[in-house]
């Protein structure tokens, strides 16, 4: 079987079980965010954490309550590593670095999880298992809950209530991540994953010399990692490496993690907002994008001129061959146009054009399918640009699900869309501005630049994958991706709940022959041209002086 041909079947495969997986996951996270009662261990949840599940909640108390979790979060991560010298089950390890202990706090609390140092050189098991696998679950469920929370601003009239951000977060952890991450895990180690609490082990190499193996909890971490499409590994190769990731049947099953809730919540929008057929908008948008880039990938990772490219069948540098490029490139275009950040290949050694796909693909916002919330949140702003577009072309008043897409609305929707390139933007120029960041580049030229554009784009757009061959373990690294991770998670949810009280205060507007019909292909069409001119007009330039350059210098 030729290589092609296999990376067909498998993204066929992948296709077949997140179709099998939509309707039954989305309907049920419909139930989840609808129900009116609560189960027995919620509510020892919330009797212990002093919430009142059942008082809904206007915008500004459930910004609070996002931004107050997640503030005690970043605190108890952060203390947990500087004091890991001192705790049980260190694996000796010392305590970590205030910049680096910051820098992994906001990574893991803003579901970005990117990470500056050697998993398996610094993190024991109460780090790796009571701090950054707990946020792993917590900030994924953060994202879902603010999703949920624009949809009811769409689904209700003339009130301002979103819910109960408290109701929301312990539903989505205890009734659809962990249920999933149970099963999840249990798979992996039945591909080969490892799952223990032992300790550090010095192995024989051959030829002579030893290597030092850790153990872990890595099964039950890599699930929800890919779930909760967060991206930290528990070992400095992340999903390259055969504890995490064993072999081509595992590869494939972390990819539909990856995807399938993301893909699921647009069904779960349908539900609410009582049209599927809305819903099925939204996914055609994802879906479209997704399978381009995809096939874009491929593309560029297979074709090349050389006795090199020619001899490995394609672009396989920097790629394992239990994966080969089919399985890489799957996996890249998955966790760029997520939030996950999860590798099992270094996109610093794919192609020019392959590394400007995985950077243009966190640039579009990661909305195809995005993260989880993060990527339904994120699209549905972009529709609300679309209808406004729509609306400017034809001299009607923009509607979008019955609400008029007025002033007020517009406003939120652009400051979310400039909030990130702003970030990318100027933390990159100011590190080439600056003489000490440029020094951590490994490559000069385009390449150098990809390096830097490419770690401020992880990091603003809470993805966390890296580019490879950028010393980011710097104060200055450390401390500005840092404040990027935390700026680009929470500033755009604070427009987006705005958005939803705006949204949830308004009176539904009558359809008329006029309405826009959001629901048809000529939407999803306009949807998927807006997403693209946008990021192609604000990233355009920096592309051009990185991965563009490059491409077309080969």
């Amino acid at each position: 079987m030729s290589p092609v041909l296999a990376g067909v079947l498998q993204l066929l495969a992948l296709v077949a079980a997140l179709g099998l997986s939509y309707r039954p996951l989305g309907d049920h996270m419909a139930r989840v965010y609808s129900s009116e009662k609560h189960l027995r261990p919620e509510k020892w949840i919330y009797k212990a954490i002093g919430a009142n599940p059942s008082v809904e909640m206007r915008w500004p108390a459930y910004l609070r309550g996002v931004l107050a979790f997640s503030a005690v979060s970043v605190l108890f991560l952060y203390l947990l590593q500087r004091l890991q010298g001192s705790l049980p089950g260190s694996l000796g390890f010392v305590s970590i670095d205030p910049d680096q202990a910051f820098n992994t706090a906001a990574s893991f609390v803003a579901n970005t999880n990117w990470q500056s140092y050697y998993g398996e050189q610094a993190m024991g098991h109460v780090v790796q298992t009571g701090g950054l696998a707990v946020q792993n679950f917590v900030s994924a469920a953060v994202g879902i809950a603010v999703a949920v929370a624009l949809v009811r601003g769409f689904a209700r009239s003339r009130t301002g209530e979103l819910g109960n951000f408290w109701s929301d977060l312990v539903r989505g952890t205890v009734r659809i991540l962990l249920p999933i991450s149970v099963i999840g895990a249990l798979v992996l180690v039945a591909c080969g994953a490892i799952q223990n609490f032992s300790g550090i082990h010095e192995v024989g190499q051959f030829g002579g010399g030893t290597q030092q193996w850790n153990g872990g909890a890595v099964a039950s971490q890599e699930v929800i990692k890919e779930l909760g499409t967060n991206g930290g590994g528990y070992f400095n190769a992340n999903s390259a490496h055969p504890f995490e990731n064993p072999n081509g049947l595992s590869n494939l099953f972390e990819i539909y993690l990856i995807l399938v809730i993301p893909f699921a919540l647009t069904r779960t929008f349908g539900r609410m907002v009582g049209s599927i057929k809305q819903g099925y908008a939204i996914l055609g948008t994802m879906a479209a994008i997704w399978i381009g880039f995809t096939a874009l990938m491929m593309w560029t990772e297979f074709a090349g001129n050389g006795p090199a490219f020619d001899i490995a069948g394609g672009a396989m540098e920097g790629k394992e061959t239990r994966f080969g490029i089919a399985g890489s490139s799957l996996f890249s275009v998955a966790t760029t146009l997520t939030s996950t950040g999860a590798v099992n290949s270094f996109h610093s050694s794919y192609t020019g054009f392959g590394g400007g796909l995985t950077m243009l693909g966190m640039q579009l916002g990661e909305i195809a399918p995005g993260g989880v919330g993060s990527g339904l949140y994120g699209m549905l702003i972009m529709a609300v640009i679309a209808v406004f577009i729509a609306g400017l072309m034809v001299g009607r008043t923009p509607e979008y699900l019955g609400k008029k897409i007025g002033t007020r609305e517009i406003k939120f929707a652009a400051c979310y869309i400039l909030v990130t390139p702003a970030l990318v933007l100027c933390f990159t120029a100011a590190s080439f501005v600056l003489d000490t960041p440029s020094h951590s580049m490994t490559n000069s030229g385009a390449h150098g630049f990809s390096e830097i554009l490419y770690a401020f784009t992880s990091g603003a757009n809470n993805n966390g994958s890296a580019f490879a061959g950028l010393n980011a373990d710097t104060q200055w690294f450390n401390s500005t991706i840092g404040i990027a991770m935390l700026l680009g998670r929470f500033l755009p949810m604070v427009f987006v709940l705005a958005l939803a009280g705006s949204l949830a205060e308004q009176a539904p507007v009558p359809e008329t022959a006029g309405t826009l019909r959001t629901e048809k292909p000529l939407f999803t069409g306009l949807l998927v041209g807006t997403i693209m001119i946008i990021a192609g007009l604000t990233y355009f330039p920096a592309l051009a002086l990185g991965p563009l350059a490059e491409g077309l210098a080969a």
